[in-house]
Formats: C-alpha cells, sequence, structure tokens
C-alpha cells in the first residue's frame, strides 16, 4: 500500500517521519515534551525544524472529515487548532495497516486544562475556563458549528488577560451547518455540563483541585454563562421610537463583551410607533481587531483591551487627545511597549506571551504602587516583575509532559 500524504502546504519534513512504526513507540528523536491533554486516540507533540505539530492516529475516514472540518473553520476564523495534513495508508514493518495519522499545527503558549492546575491554578479559577469554553461555544454556535463533545479535555486554553481563550482542538464530532437548532445547542451545552462534572470529579480525586469544589455550582455557572450571552448576543429587543438611543446602547454592551455587530436587523411598526432590533451578524475580537489596526500586534481580545486602556493612559498622561490615533500608538509603542519587551532575558520568553507579560505587569504596577504609597514607574516596576515574578514560573511554550 503507497503511503499517502494529503496536506493544505506539504512540509517536506513530514516525509521524514518513522510512519511505518505505531505513533505510541515514536522516540525522542522526534517527539518533544509538550503538555497533551487527555484523548481516546495515540497523540504526540512533535517538532520538525521550526515548526511544532500535533499528530494524531485514527481510523481514516475520521481523519480526512476531521482534516476538512477543521479547514472550514479555519476560512471562518473560528478559534480553533489549525490543520496541516492527513497521512494514510500507513503500515509496518511486517506489512499490517496502521492507523491514518491527522496533523495539526501546534498551538503556541496553549496548555490543556490538567496543565494549567499543575501550573498553580485551583478551584477558585474554575469559572474562568467555564467562561471561555462558554464564549467558544456561542461563538461555534452563532457560525453554525454544533460541538457533539464538548468538555475541557476537547480545548486549548491560553491565558487572556488574567482569563483565558479557548480554542478548540478535537472536531471529530462536530459539523458545520447553516444553523444550530435549540434542539441541538440545548445537546452541546448538556453534553458539557455533564463532562465538565465528570472532569472536576477527575480533578479532585487526583489532589489537583480542593474536594470542597462545589462541582454542581460549577455546571450551574456554565448553563447559566451560555444562556446570559447567547441572550445578549443573539435576543430580540423592542421598544419605541422614542427610544432609538437603545440602539446605540446594545451596540455598546456587545463591544464591552468583545463582540463586533457588523448587521442589526431593525424592524418598525407601520406607524413608526415601536422599533424591533436583533443582531445578526456578531463577531469575537472587537478589541483585537482595534489594537492590530493601530499596533499591528495580534493578542487576544482581553489583552488588547488591556493594552488599548494602557495606550489611552499614555495619551492622557501626555495630553495627546488632538494628535493622530495611530501616531499616538506608534509612539507608545517605541517609548514603552517595545523598550519593556527588549528588558526580558531570553531565557525568561518562553514563559508567557508579551501581551500577557505586559499585562502581569500592569498589575503588579498597581500592587508596587498600592504598598509604597505613590505611583510607581513603569520601567521600574517591569524590573522587578521580571526579577522576582516572571523567572519563577514555568516556561508553558516548552512545558514538560506530565500526562
Amino acid at each position: 500500500m503507497a503511503l499517502r500524504i494529503v496536506a493544505s502546504r506539504p512540509d517536506p519534513a513530514i516525509l521524514t517521519l518513522p510512519w511505518s512504526t505505531p505513533l505510541e513507540e515514536w522516540t525522542d528523536e522526534y517527539v518533544v515534551p509538550l503538555p497533551r491533554g487527555l484523548s481516546r486516540h495515540v497523540v504526540r507533540i512533535i517538532r520538525l525544524g521550526t515548526h511544532t505539530y500535533a499528530v494524531k492516529e485514527t481510523n481514516e475516514p475520521i481523519a480526512f472529515r476531521e482534516y476538512t472540518t477543521l479547514r472550514d473553520m479555519q476560512r471562518l476564523g473560528l478559534p480553533a487548532v489549525v490543520p496541516h495534513g492527513v497521512v494514510a495508508g500507513r503500515v509496518d514493518a511486517d506489512g499490517e495497516e496502521l492507523p491514518a495519522a491527522l496533523i495539526t499545527h501546534h498551538l503556541q503558549f496553549s496548555l490543556p486544562y490538567r496543565s494549567l492546575f499543575s501550573h498553580g491554578l485551583t478551584g477558585e479559577n474554575l469559572p474562568s475556563l467555564v467562561d471561555a469554553i462558554v464564549v467558544l461555544l456561542v461563538r461555534l454556535h452563532l457560525a453554525g458549528f454544533y460541538w457533539g463533545d464538548v468538555s475541557l479535555s476537547n480545548v486549548l486554553f491560553r491565558r487572556n488577560a488574567g482569563e483565558f481563550a479557548a480554542y478548540l482542538v478535537d472536531a471529530e464530532t462536530g459539523e458545520l451547518r447553516d444553523e444550530v437548532s435549540p434542539r441541538m445547542r440545548e445537546y452541546d451545552v448538556t453534553v458539557g455540563c455533564e463532562n465538565v462534572f465528570a472532569e472536576l470529579l477527575d480533578l479532585q480525586a487526583s489532589g489537583a483541585v480542593d474536594t470542597e469544589t462545589p462541582g454542581h455550582k460549577i455546571i450551574d455557572y456554565l448553563r447559566e454563562r451560555y444562556e446570559l450571552l447567547w441572550t445578549e448576543l443573539t435576543s430580540e429587543e423592542e421598544f419605541s421610537a422614542q427610544d432609538l438611543w437603545r440602539i446605540e446602547q446594545r451596540v455598546e454592551r456587545l463591544n464591552d463583551l468583545g463582540f463586533d455587530v457588523e448587521e442589526i436587523d431593525i424592524v418598525t411598526d407601520f406607524d413608526g410607533d415601536s422599533v424591533r432590533i436583533q443582531p445578526k451578524v456578531v463577531e469575537l475580537g472587537h478589541h483585537c481587531r482595534e489594537l492590530q489596526a493601530l499596533t499591528g500586534m495580534n493578542v487576544e481580545d482581553n489583552q488588547a483591551r488591556r493594552l488599548l486602556n494602557d495606550l489611552a493612559s499614555f495619551t492622557a498622561h501626555f495630553d495627546l487627545g488632538r494628535e493622530d490615533r495611530h501616531l499616538v500608538a506608534s509612539r507608545w509603542m517605541t517609548q514603552i511597549y517595545e523598550p519593556i519587551m527588549a528588558m526580558i532575558p531570553p531565557d525568561a520568553r518562553g514563559k508567557l506571551e508579551p501581551a500577557e507579560i505586559y499585562h502581569e505587569i500592569l498589575v503588579h504596577r498597581w500592587y508596587l504602587s498600592e504598598r509604597a504609597g505613590h505611583e510607581v514607574g513603569i520601567f521600574e516596576t517591569a524590573q522587578d516583575y521580571i526579577d522576582n515574578e516572571l523567572k519563577k514560573r514555568p516556561d508553558e511554550v516548552i512545558a514538560t509532559d506530565e500526562e
């Protein structure tokens, strides 16, 4: 049987991998010690030159289906791992067939939930993870993606200015449709509640989370947060024609949540006395798109919000409100952000993403200023944070595999 490789942008080095060997027998020559989540399949993280990939063994039709689904999700800009290709037609040295392999790009600075808890998270942080999964699930449903297997295990988390952003890592049961029906949305939420509850029990059994962490409250929180966010993003709102300001207020509320509204359906009655509005096209990333337009940086949305707030403070401090905003942003980058990033020693740059480091420096500045009784300078704060906080943290970009 001939080896068959289907890839969007083929990496020639893929051909050098030992495809005639079962994935679980691959050695450290190919496998790198990055954290992996739990999976029903054999999964390995490999590095080829400057690229890092996740390889998963699975049934050939399933591998091609998941590859196609992930490519469709990538085209839609949905938060999921990026597919690289599928390797099929594998046989071992004795000519016996081996499972096909799905290859995806490793998501830098991401961690499975178990590794997050081994890096210092406690039961108090569970609502933040649930919030991230809820935002992910709502975004997927808005785009017409039915998940079918919502769980912490099927997600990778990236830090997001003290919170988390979730990315789908397993689309095996997923399906893109024209629309996700209310019944299918309810099923996804129910499955998510069941899986998260079971995963919490597992964390408690392993000692990673305190046994007193209330599992039922966590899943009630998941369902409640989903319903609140879905309602805010999609519900119809009716008011009198005298209250047209409520259209702008609705858009501002959605912007505060990090969502952009590209289209609103507005309906009036025959007399024009009442107005009914409903958001039609809603997309997460309001703050990160604004920051990217000003600075070129591509970060998570909460991180972007934090950086934009610091840019606003910089603008006010130097009385630059009348200047072109892009010029002010360039000045902030060259005078504040980039010099601070240059202060980070090379051996500490794998600990957190630059935007997350800057967020933590801003938090650290608040604590130092409160303790000192006056505002501490940003560069003094950065040096203190690097020396006393950052260097103690584990390297999340090259963390060891604890599974």
